[in-house]
């Protein structure tokens, strides 16, 4: 995150209070071989209504930045645990200078495995291209990554966001790319916002609640 090259990802869902988590979970994750930083993050808007979802709502997101011998712990108590590895296209976005202290989770997977590739094309070289072209204020960089274990959710798009409303920032991203490229009913905005392997895993932003290295 923000000027490192983070290699992977694991993150981990949690049902209960920033505090508890960080008591509960944290110090033994941080303590497994290959994290090199935890993070948690605030559901900033729990229970949101406006995007398609397949996955459980949870108050609590632990962000662990991990290299390749990172193997993935016992997931006791957390609702969901997924591990991603960054994907070998770059990142899109910019360094703002300023710390990730929110971001903007996408999870999407291919309606079949065999869609995969052309679902990360469109992601890489249209959705995230557009949104990182159009400049929104408070957006960082946007890095996606791909489920180790090739399931669901296939995809990680990790939006950084530098400004401490989240969920104000990702609400401002839509109308700034409809100005840039065209309306709702325009053929370029259809072709930006849907593909015919799209499949919404679950969508929403986190304010950085605490951060430890080991």
């Amino acid at each position: 995150m923000e000027d490192r090259l983070t290699r992977g990802l694991y993150l981990e869902m949690w049902v209960g209070t920033p505090a508890d988590y960080a008591h509960d979970r944290v110090k033994s994750v941080l303590a497994l071989p290959g994290v090199e930083r935890a993070t948690w993050w605030r559901n900033a808007r729990r229970d949101r209504a406006d995007l398609p979802r397949h996955l459980p709502e949870f108050d609590v997101l632990g962000a662990y930045e991990v290299d390749d011998e990172f193997s993935p712990p016992a997931a006791a108590g957390v609702l969901g645990a997924y591990h991603f590895r960054r994907t070998d296209r770059p990142g899109q976005g910019v360094l703002t200078g300023a710390p990730t202290i929110g971001v903007s989770v996408v999870f999407i997977s291919p309606r079949t495995p065999e869609q995969a590739q052309a679902l990360r094309d469109w992601a890489d070289f249209v959705h995230i291209r557009h949104i990182a072209a159009a400049a929104v204020p408070g957006y960082g960089m946007i890095t996606p990554y791909e489920n180790v274990s090739g399931g669901d959710p296939r995809f990680l798009h990790w939006y950084e966001i530098d400004r401490d409303d989240p969920e104000a920032v990702f609400q401002s991203m839509t109308p700034q790319v409809e100005a840039r490229i065209g309306g709702s009913d325009t053929d370029a905005w259809k072709a930006w916002a849907f593909h015919p392997a799209l499949r919404i895993m679950y969508v929403n932003t986190f304010t950085r609640v605490g951060t430890r290295t080991p």
